[in-house]
């Protein structure tokens, strides 16, 4: 159990703290409600530039990292088709400090042309580097547009090409940061050492003289139903053959979601799951083998992907995985199976909660839901799916359909 407290700013800003007095740290995580899914289509990437953007400097404070090192602290940030969040853990005693660098990036970037400059090229160097130049790096950059035709999850956080951020512009970045950097858009948490009336009095203080603007209202496209299977195939210069498989699923906040979450660890969890038991260490066609959920805010993904064995072709893999699913589908699941990944599930979730940090993460993230609450509520909804209500997500998730499905095959092996 996660205990919170909340409250908003006049301008907006949703402050969540959470009270832990056995740490000697804070932390300072401010999620702004933006993502990869915002993004142009012509414009990709930005989100992820962003993430860059905002330790080179704001309005005030030339050198983000420095007085942040000084102060005993240190930080990061990540990035996704849904959130862009940031984080500062630093001794509570200096917790001032964090609220000062972080208001201040809220306030404004310095929008120096120099750090756009740096800031693109190691943008686009990251693109080539983990995306185009690494084996199987473009997977996702392929799969993603088959699996989604309208919603913007079609492309991945990076980005669709290099060029959108080559071509970035500092209008273009301007007007990124005061339509989704603003109070009205972010959510703070305050977590560690710290008391609310502590967290309330520096938020009024370096967050409140923030002004609001205007709030983009967020009108993305639904991915229509999938009607038919979607087929792609693809060649690289990889080591292996590979497999992609995909079917369309309920998004993070969906009442369903735990059910489908369970079912893909029952059919690829570790080294007991279905998957991996039948097709890794008995038939030898994969070396190894995964099955996940995407854990999207809107409708996502359950996948399974895996690398083949020399000598077996997508196809083979591909029937070979058709034929455990439809076991699944036709004899079912019983209780055991069910309560060792609910087990898995709540083993995860109780390590997760130990670091502050993550507690403090967390607590963003369910706030966008609407109830920051079912943070602590989650557990109980995984443990309430019964078999009956899993078999039904299965049958409803896994038609043929609805899945998309991708052999990326190896040009070395042919």
């Amino acid at each position: 159990m996660i205990s919170f407290s909340e409250f908003t700013l006049d301008n907006g800003l949703r402050v969540i703290v959470h009270e832990d007095p056995n740490v000697e740290i804070a932390v300072l995580n401010i999620l702004y409600n933006v993502g990869a899914r915002d993004e142009h289509p012509d414009k990709t990437g930005f989100a992820h530039l962003f993430e860059h953007l905002m330790f080179g400097g704001s309005v005030n404070i030339p050198n983000y990292d420095e007085p942040l090192q000084m102060a005993g602290g240190e930080n990061n940030a990540f990035t996704n088709n849904d959130i862009t969040n940031y984080y500062v853990v630093l001794p509570a005693s200096n917790i001032e400090t964090g609220f000062w660098l972080e208001s201040d990036r809220m306030l404004g970037l310095s929008f120096d042309p120099r750090v756009l400059e740096v800031q693109q090229k190691v943008v686009v160097e990251e693109f080539k580097q983990r995306y185009l130049n690494q084996p199987y790096g473009d997977a996702w950059l392929k799969f993603r547009p088959l699996a989604y035709r309208v919603h913007p999850y079609q492309w991945a956080t990076i980005g669709k090409d290099p060029s959108h951020i080559e071509n970035a512009t500092m209008d273009d970045v301007r007007k990124f940061f005061y339509t989704h950097y603003i109070p009205n858009n972010a959510v703070l948490v305050v977590a560690g050492k710290v008391s609310v009336n502590q967290a309330r009095r520096l938020a009024e203080e370096w967050f409140g003289p923030i002004e609001p603007r205007p709030r983009k209202p967020r009108l993305l496209p639904a991915e229509p139903p999938q009607s038919e299977k979607r087929f792609l195939r693809a060649e690289a210069h990889v080591p292996a053959n590979a497999l992609y498989m995909a079917w369309h699923m309920p998004g993070r906040f969906d009442k369903s979601y735990y059910a489908a979450d369970l079912l893909s660890d029952i059919l690829g969890r570790g080294d007991s799951s279905r998957l991996y038991t039948k097709l890794v260490k008995e038939k030898e066609i994969f070396t190894t083998v995964s099955c996940y959920v995407t854990g999207s805010i809107d409708p996502g993904l359950l996948v399974v992907s895996g690398r083949l064995n020399p000598g077996i072709t997508p196809a083979q893999a591909e029937a070979e995985v058709t034929k455990i699913i439809n076991q699944l589908l036709q004899k079912g699941v019983d209780e055991r199976e069910l309560s060792k990944v609910k087990n898995q599930v709540r083993m995860s979730l109780e390590f997760e909660e130990v670091e502050v940090l993550n507690r403090a993460i967390s607590l963003a993230f369910f706030s966008l839901s609407g109830d920051t609450g079912l943070v602590n509520r989650e557990r109980g909804y995984y443990q309430q799916v019964s078999v009956q209500q899993l078999m039904d997500t299965a049958r409803e998730i896994l038609k043929e359909s609805n899945c998309s499905v991708m052999h990326y095959c190896s040009t070395v092996a042919a």
